[in-house]
């Protein structure tokens, strides 16, 4: 079936906005060789150690958004609504580009999603983009009122805690998408993306329940991920749910 030239427009206009890579039909698809069911520990390492080092870089920025911040206020000649624009900016960069922040590959590309086996139901691979450009417009509303309701401040417990779930949401694409470990991919968006969500709307919810109820659908959407990953691993032939070499 052929694609619309507004269909199109779209596509191209979603994949730019989120980073997603289109590849050419007809190049072809790296999958990697696994020879033996041994835990490949230094990939294990490799992905706490990229985690913590992003975690760490961006805790660094919030600290520099802190001392932004502070130089506006100490300045009147500057518009009160300047420090929420920054903000504004700041998160927006968080939620749509978090992994130029980690040191691990985090390529987003349509290749695995294009190449494995999904269950019926699954979406196509244009509604992963607009949703989570959907996502990431929540990310920054209730991200900018929980900072304006803690005084501004960047390095408090909700914005941390925060930082450490979109760092690990780009681990996990590092595992999934880049490095097509469909095993390892499973508890890993069980024990990352998805519980770290639900604490991040919870810390949200406590400090200001208008911003709570704004990320409440990050949730949800990662709990049809987290399914959709699970069944994808029961159709692409059940390897270990670790890493393997």
């Amino acid at each position: 079936m052929t694609q619309s030239n507004d269909g199109g427009t779209v596509e191209q206009f979603v994949n730019t906005v989120m980073g997603v890579k289109t590849e050419s039909k007809n190049q072809s698809i790296p999958k990697q060789i696994v020879s033996t069911k041994e835990l490949d520990i230094k990939a294990l390492l490799m992905y706490k150690l990229g985690t913590i080092v992003q975690i760490g870089i961006i805790l660094l920025a919030f600290w520099g958004m802190e001392k932004l911040v502070t130089l506006v206020n100490n300045y009147s000649s500057f518009p009160n609504w300047l420090n929420t624009v920054l903000a504004g900016m700041f998160f927006t960069l968080l939620s749509i580009r978090s992994r130029i922040f980690s040191p691990l590959d985090n390529t987003r590309s349509r290749q695995t999603y294009d190449s494995i086996v999904r269950p019926k139901w699954a979406p196509p691979p244009l509604a992963f983009p607009i949703v989570w450009m959907t996502i990431a417009v929540l990310r920054v509303i209730s991200s900018l009122l929980v900072w304006q309701e803690m005084n501004q401040q960047f390095l408090v417990l909700p914005l941390i805690t925060f930082a450490v779930h979109l760092a690990l949401g780009d681990t996990w694409n590092t595992i999934f998408t880049v490095e097509r470990r469909l095993g390892a991919a499973v508890p890993v968006v069980i024990l990352g993306p998805w519980l770290s969500a639900l604490i991040v709307t919870i810390f949200y919810w406590q400090i200001n329940p208008t911003a709570g109820m704004i990320l409440a659908p990050s949730c949800v959407w990662l709990t049809v991920a987290a399914i959709l990953v699970f069944r994808i691993w029961q159709l692409n032939g059940k390897e270990p749910l670790y890493p393997l070499k």
